[in-house]
């Protein structure tokens, strides 16, 4: 018999305990194949709805990126335009988007509200996310700065680390609208309204695109900068996006016959450590992945450009596919969320497997394309024959792993939406730090593999946190077991 209980727990939070016992009733009426397949079918459907335009977002979002990594490519120096400018997105990326990464309690918070049509609490999130984007913005610009000094330290060369500041600096500029972004977009895409968020970031390439044309390379009587050009024209990308989600979130309200009480305006500081309270396991492991990415660039700018512009083209590609499962993680956190603020616990299970599956053959194919193409890629970032070969090299490492980044991606989701933030921060602890990255160092400076012996160890590391996230997953929602889950 399916039982919901909720206490209560402290002003603006409900702790929901949903579970399903077998009893002599369930099992003499059980559930048909043909309603199993029927509502799975359903949900896929439902899911990939939701999921294919935070997909497309997705890869507008990695676009800007591989734009920029292009056209810094054809400069005089290409491998030195491509591993600065590179390094320099690594080591800005991995603590933007850890601030960012704090506000991922809002997917919980607000699908589950929504899912019990609680909107004046989807709203309370909203204003106390974005107060918490504004309270972010300043440390995670301070800690950003320092990276320069601590390269200096680490032993990078002058060669890239002179180039790579002031482009960090111009990229800088845009963390506020980037957080604020990071908000709005959880928000939308929690209630349903995924749009805009399309729209906001394949207009951005746009003028990410526009942007570097005139300041890297001088147009319109504009001086050429260089790749300090490609920093400044994604942080005016990045103030375009959040305006274009301003607007959005105001039409949205402005079609909504309740208006905003006092409750939903309110500045609570219990509601933003609470989305802390969530988020801060999920920033961590967001920061614990994309630092083992960028610990492993720095690893590569050790062997010099060459072989840093070959690490920078593969995991430019490897990025580039895994924005698909990302963008699928996000329709699941959605419709997993939506589900249990239903009290539907079979429809979460379906909605976590229906994604699973999108996820896991997009990224088998896209592995193939990798194992098939590999020169042909690498060929279309550099024209310098030494990066091409690394890069190809690398590009095979990069298909080994694609279906358990998949898999890892979109279980992270899945469990987010139960709100379960805690094993995948373990996850990538454990595989990354104590085992991928050791290991890669061993087979590349130890052994002597270069750069193709850091991957491997990228890769190992994912082959287990994929395979350790899945089990989660189907132990998170079994019918026979009670889990707790948080929401609004």
């Amino acid at each position: 018999m399916g039982r919901c209980a909720s206490d209560r727990a402290s002003r603006g939070i409900t702790i929901s305990i949903c579970y399903i016992r077998h009893s002599p009733a369930n099992n003499a009426m059980p559930v048909s194949l043909f309603q199993s397949v029927s509502g799975l079918r359903q949900e896929f459907r439902a899911t990939f709805r939701l999921a294919l335009p935070l997909v497309i977002a997705e890869i507008g979002w990695m676009s800007m990126g591989v734009v920029d990594t292009i056209m810094v490519g054809r400069m005089k120096d290409s491998a030195v335009a491509i591993g600065a400018t590179g390094l320099g997105q690594s080591l800005y990326h991995s603590i933007a988007i850890f601030g960012g990464g704090l506000l991922l309690g809002m997917d919980t918070f607000v699908a589950h509200a929504y899912g019990r049509e609680d909107f004046e609490d989807t709203r309370h999130s909203l204003i106390n996310g974005l107060a918490l984007a504004f309270l972010l913005a300043p440390p995670v610009m301070l800690a950003i700065s320092f990276w320069p000094v601590l390269m200096e330290h680490f032993g990078i060369g002058g060669e890239l680390v002179n180039p790579m500041r002031p482009f960090l600096s111009a990229l800088n500029w845009g963390t506020l609208p980037l957080l604020a972004y990071f908000a709005l977009r959880r928000y939308l895409q929690a209630i349903n309204v995924v749009h805009p968020v399309m729209f906001a970031l394949i207009s951005a390439n746009l003028v990410n695109a526009f942007g570097d044309w005139v300041l890297i390379y001088g147009h319109l009587g504009f001086p050429a900068v260089g790749i300090t050009g490609s920093g400044w024209s994604t942080s005016f990308a990045r103030i375009y996006m959040a305006l274009v989600l301003v607007v959005s979130v105001l039409r949205v309200e402005a079609k909504r016959t309740s208006t905003m009480g006092p409750t939903a305006m309110r500045i609570d500081f219990r509601r933003m450590w609470a989305l802390l309270r969530l988020g801060m396991p999920a920033a961590g492991q967001i920061l614990l992945e994309i630092g083992a990415f960028a610990a492993a660039t720095a690893l590569c700018a050790k062997l010099g450009p060459v072989p840093l512009s070959g690490h920078e083209i593969a995991l430019n590609c490897a990025a580039f596919t895994f924005m698909v499962p990302l963008g699928i993680s996000s329709a699941a956190a959605v419709r997993v969320g939506h589900n249990l603020g239903r009290r539907d616990f079979s429809a979460a299970r379906r909605a976590g497997w229906s994604a699973l599956a999108l996820g896991t053959a997009f990224m088998t194919c896209a592995g193939l394309v990798f194992v098939s193409a590999s020169r042909m890629i690498a060929r279309a970032f550099s024209p310098d024959p030494r990066v091409i070969r690394i890069g190809a090299l690398l590009l095979l490492v990069a298909a080994a792993f694609q279906l358990f980044d998949g898999l890892q991606t979109v279980a992270t989701g899945a469990l987010r939406g139960t709100g379960e933030t805690r094993t995948p921060m373990f996850a990538n602890l454990i595989a990354y730090w104590l085992i991928g990255l050791p290991l890669g160092y061993l087979l590349c400076f130890r052994l002597g593999w270069g750069a193709v012996g850091i991957w491997i160890g990228l890769c190992l590391g994912l082959i287990l946190i994929g395979s350790s996230l899945l089990l989660a997953w189907h132990r998170r929602l079994r019918p026979n077991l009670a889990e707790a889950m948080v929401s609004e």
